[in-house]
């Protein structure tokens, strides 16, 4: 395993952001392991995951100047920071989120922040994706935006599970959608770095028998 991604993880673990035992996803499925980018509470975390963040936009797109989107609200904090460690880093970009529910005074609209306008690309940063139930909102969203397109998503982890039918949901949605989504990591980076130690057998075997009915 890179050295990077055993760092990442164990970041993951030590801010509490993955999390072993019985959860439900936004897709209703029944999972053994979570990601909650809720956790991340610190200055110095949310740096450090920006930094992350950063470090994959710079290795698949390089300098290539987007817009970048964070679904509300967990996708906001991550958005941010990953504007901030890009701009640190030389690339200055703008940054977006929605509101859950439409404002209708003030500024009004559902749009938090710089609103893309025609020809420019923008990049989600989002947490993870399960089925791709969220990438989905997301893209309902966005479609009120004429004149954009969606260059990239960006994600702390992939599943590597199905979406709506046996293909993996990350598939589904590049078919889908037309654009690449990238990780950081993987859940068999993840099974790795569990099994190096061996009180973690119980984690890994959980793992392993929820993706042979969910893996892609």
């Amino acid at each position: 395993m890179e050295s990077y991604k055993r760092e990442f993880i164990q970041f993951l673990e030590n801010a509490g952001v993955l999390k072993f035992g019985d959860f439900t996803a936004k897709s209703g499925r029944k999972i053994p392991y979570f990601i909650n980018a809720g956790m991340i509470k610190t200055g110095a975390d949310i740096a450090t995951l920006g930094e992350f963040y950063a470090k994959a936009y710079f290795e698949k797109l390089g300098k290539k100047p987007a817009v970048l989107y964070g679904p509300a609200y967990k996708g906001i904090s991550l958005s941010v920071s990953a504007a901030v460690a890009l701009s640190k880093n030389g690339l200055n970009v703008p940054f977006f989120f929605n509101r859950k529910e439409v404002k209708d005074h003030g500024e009004g609209g559902v749009f938090v922040g710089y609103v893309p306008k025609e020809g420019e690309e923008i990049v989600i940063i989002e947490d993870v994706i399960t089925a791709g139930t969220a990438i989905r909102e997301s893209m309902d969203i966005l479609s009120h935006l004429e004149g954009t397109k969606v260059a990239a998503a960006f994600i702390m982890v992939n599943r590597k599970e199905k979406g709506q039918g046996d293909k993996g949901a990350m598939d589904e949605i590049e078919e889908q959608f037309g654009f690449p989504v990238y990780s950081i990591v993987d859940v068999y980076d993840i099974i790795e770095y569990l099994e190096e130690k061996p009180e973690n057998k119980e984690n890994v075997e959980r793992i392993k028998k929820y993706l042979e009915v969910y893996g892609a």
